[in-house]
């Protein structure tokens, strides 16, 4: 099942959250004044909460997996409590998946958490965290696609710098891993991350999958924000919408036809949100085809940055690739449209 039609078959089950989520729009605008809150570097040896905030994993043996790769990097994996319960596509009651969460940012023991998946279910559980206990104890959390509601949650309500990244069941590659290590172990200032990965060029072999297409020149600086493009579209006019007041947008998404990523584009662009920010970053759309009478997604990106009068450029290797980079949400960083160099301007972790 795609994650659109997560979100559509969630959003009847999810409506009895909405009083809490009215009480909580109150204080919508807090995070405008909250400090940054920057985690502490990954280290080997370190225990790594593994969370399903989202959908489950298909079966044990794949939860055992994750937990597996997450130690191969010399982590110590501390399962959830609830990480292999299964509520058809949810990975568990909202109030288990979200007493997980909790219960990873305040053991002392875990210093850092990663989710097992994405798929849907992230959003349900926002009204349900505690945000006092995650505010006093920063911890990176690691994770994509739905995990984008986490990220911009824990970003608004408590200034908490989260890394939109592999997930415990992503499929790592040499440049996925080089990209983990650089950005959430090995992190220092003036770093680059998103780069297409080294392509052995000659007669007869050029670049064709990873293109940087630049369709608004110029350079921008601003603190990156952004994610998954239907998560960020969904969580518009909520307490936990993302700000882009003079930041980094990055967008990416997976099985959306351009129709689709018009439409959401569209929306941001209409509520005048995308006309705050400082610069605009395409990630991978993948699996984006269409046919029939339809107009193509590089029309429909150029379209909504023609738009605006802000850097903008596409093929970033941020979102449902393989060859994934690391984006923490909330640092500083610099965009040149034109070559698609994407720099960290200060460490990324503590």
């Amino acid at each position: 099942m795609e994650r659109r039609e997560f979100v559509q078959a969630g959003l009847g089950a999810a409506a009895g959250i909405g009083a809490v989520a009215g009480d909580a729009m109150a204080q919508a605008g807090e995070s405008a004044s909250l400090p940054l809150l920057k985690p502490e570097r990954l280290r080997p040896g370190m225990t790594i909460g593994v969370v399903a905030p989202s959908s489950p994993a298909d079966e044990d043996e794949s939860v055992r997996y994750g937990l597996d790769l997450v130690e191969s990097f010399g982590f110590k994996a501390k399962p959830g409590e609830n990480l292999f319960e299964r509520t058809q596509y949810l990975a568990g009651p909202d109030a288990a998946r979200a007493a997980d969460l909790n219960a990873m940012f305040a053991d002392p023991d875990v210093g850092a958490i990663m989710a097992l998946a994405g798929g849907y279910g992230a959003m349900r559980i926002l009204p349900h965290l505690d945000y006092d206990i995650i505010r006093a104890n920063p911890k990176a959390l690691i994770g994509y696609s739905d995990i984008t509601a986490l990220h911009c949650a824990l970003h608004r309500k408590c200034g908490l710098i989260t890394y939109h990244g592999q997930t415990a069941l992503s499929r790592f590659t040499s440049y996925s891993i080089g990209e983990f290590q650089k950005v959430l172990m090995q992190p220092r200032a003036n770093l680059r991350i998103g780069a297409p990965p080294p392509f052995d060029a000659g007669p007869g072999r050029v670049e064709r999958e990873n293109r940087i297409t630049t369709f608004h020149p110029g350079v921008a600086r601003g603190r990156l924000t952004g994610g998954n493009l239907t998560l960020v579209s969904c969580l518009m006019g909520t307490p936990y919408e993302p700000d882009f007041t003079n930041r980094l947008v990055f967008l990416e998404d997976v099985h959306e036809k351009p129709y689709r990523v018009d439409r959401m584009l569209t929306q941001l662009l209409l509520s005048g949100k995308l006309a705050k920010a400082a610069g605009l970053i395409f990630g991978k759309f993948t699996d984006a085809e269409d046919t029939g009478n339809t107009f193509s997604l590089e029309h429909v990106l150029r379209d909504a940055a023609s738009r605006l009068a802000i850097p903008c450029a596409r093929g970033l290797m941020i979102g449902h690739v393989a060859d994934q980079t690391v984006v923490p949400i909330g640092v500083e960083a610099e965009f040149d449209a034109g070559s698609g160099r994407l720099t960290l301007l200060e460490s990324p972790m503590l």
